[in-house]
């Protein structure tokens, strides 16, 4: 069930409806239309993989009581690797297996040998690498003693399967979702308001933006080798959009769907592409991921404690192992690799964390430095989404080469005026919200009511205008 279909149309009203004026009694009857309404959200996917789910929760939830009951450090090892073992190797089945038996082949074939090894139709899960990551987190804090198991399997299940979040994030912690599901919740029309605001951006950002970009993006990538050197730009160009929109167009939607529920979510996304360097990007792109990485991989490492060598190394780690997550692609793997060899400089010179505030606070215009800075940047990030693009490492190589040859100063074959006029649009919004939670967060609150409507029902004409047929979200493959 897509947030941009028919279906979610009629589920989420629904749901809220028997939510505030059925199940209002109390949170914990509340709590139980939630999980059902999740699994079903779930199964409309594909109902075969609600087992593994369920299996999910039932594991971290009993692993989480038996290790707060070990008698012994020993014996809450044994639980705790269990756990791990057992989510990762279903999440390592279900999204890698036939990466690992394909690439082991390949390099058995290059040393002159040759393997019949079968190879599966394994289907992946939506959403496994998201809900995995949330039982991960909640063991690794009982473990480390940082926080107490959840006794009431209703509310530790509510926090794994919560349906705005379950496909494709942002990656909950316990700490910060679980108290939530816990306590009674008032309806606040201010805040179902907000959420219904947070809700209209994600669709426009969706459905106007990202799927008009992806038709594009798709044509070029799709036929790179014909294309000239300007198109390929184009193309790049396109897609950088497209993966933006899409993404953060999905969290803004879940963030504003549980908030219609009293709930807030972790934010996600804070306008990464405003970023003057490659550090302030990953503080500010997919944020529930990358502190996830930083707080459960790259600090039990070692995090910056130790010297030069020991930050390099645990920096090229996050950022192979965020790419690899990503895919059963080493195209993903090398877009990480750029990614840790662009955060290098900034490491080494001690200027990760020169740009921490928002770009041009309090201003309209940036400095010449700031523009500068946001336009290196965003190039960067421009080039590395070729790789993540692309259908392997030998297209990825091959359509960046072709950039640069004569054809670049030619004229592009595609010039979509209309989607360059609607993406101008999108990033001015963006930059005048971008102090913001969201955009739309208080954006035009000053503005003459008439005005603020108008605006409100503008960009509800543009999303019916433009949509057209369901497409999946990006990161429902990850």
């Amino acid at each position: 069930m897509l947030f941009n279909s028919i279906n979610f149309a009629i589920f989420l009203p629904i749901v809220f409806l028997l939510y505030w004026f059925v199940f209002n009694n109390n949170y914990k009857s509340q709590n139980i239309l939630l999980l059902v309404s999740s699994y079903f959200f779930y199964a409309c996917w594909d109902y075969r993989f609600l087992f593994l789910l369920v299996f999910s929760t039932l594991l971290d939830y009993f692993t989480g009581l038996k290790m707060f009951e070990a008698k012994n450090v020993k014996l809450k090892k044994f639980w705790f690797w269990l756990s791990i073992g057992i989510n990762l190797g279903f999440l390592g089945f279900f999204k890698y297996y036939n990466f690992f038996i394909t690439s082991f082949t390949e390099a058995i074939a290059n040393l002159g040998l040759h393997i019949d090894i079968w190879t599966l139709k394994v289907i992946l899960p939506v959403g496994i690498s998201f809900y995995t990551f949330h039982g991960l987190s909640y063991v690794i804090d009982i473990y480390y003693d940082r926080i107490k198991p959840e006794k009431n399997f209703i509310d530790y299940s509510v926090f794994v399967s919560f349906f705005p979040l379950l496909v494709a994030g942002p990656i909950e912690r316990a700490t910060h979702l679980l108290p939530q599901i816990q306590r009674e919740r008032k309806f606040n029309y201010q805040t179902a308001v907000d959420g219904l605001r947070q809700i209209l951006w994600g669709l426009f950002k969706k459905i106007v933006i990202a799927d008009n970009c992806a038709e594009y993006a798709n044509l070029i990538f799709n036929d790179s080798a014909n294309q000239s050197g300007s198109t390929l730009i184009l193309g790049a160009l396109f897609f950088t959009f497209q993966i933006y929109c899409d993404f953060s167009g999905y969290s803004d939607i879940a963030l504003g769907v549980a908030r219609l529920f009293g709930i807030d979510l972790l934010k996600n996304f804070a306008f990464p592409y405003f970023s003057r360097d490659i550090a302030e990007f990953w503080r500010r792109w997919h944020i529930s991921l990358s502190t996830w990485f930083r707080d459960y991989l790259y600090i039990p490492l070692g995090g910056s404690k130790g010297g030069t060598w020991m930050k390099v190394r645990n920096t090229f780690i996050i950022f192979l192992v965020s790419g690899f997550w990503h895919g059963a692609n080493w195209t993903f793997v090398i877009w990480g690799l750029l990614n840790a060899i662009y955060f290098l400089p900034l490491l080494l010179l001690k200027t990760n964390r020169t740009n921490i505030g928002t770009v041009a606070e309090g201003n309209f215009f940036p400095t010449f430095k700031e523009f500068t800075s946001m336009a290196i940047t965003f190039t960067l990030t421009m080039l590395a989404w070729i790789f993540f693009r692309a259908n392997s490492v030998t297209h990825a190589l091959t359509y960046l080469s072709d950039i640069f040859k004569p054809s670049l100063f030619s004229k592009p074959s595609y010039f979509p005026i209309s989607i360059f006029i609607l993406l101008l649009f999108f990033i001015l919004i963006e930059w005048m919200g971008r102090e913001q939670q969201y955009a739309l967060a208080k954006l035009g609150f000053n503005w003459p009511k008439q005005l603020r409507l108008s605006f409100y029902y503008l960009l509800i004409v543009l999303i019916l205008v433009f949509m057209g047929k369901e497409q999946e979200f990006i990161y429902f493959q990850f």
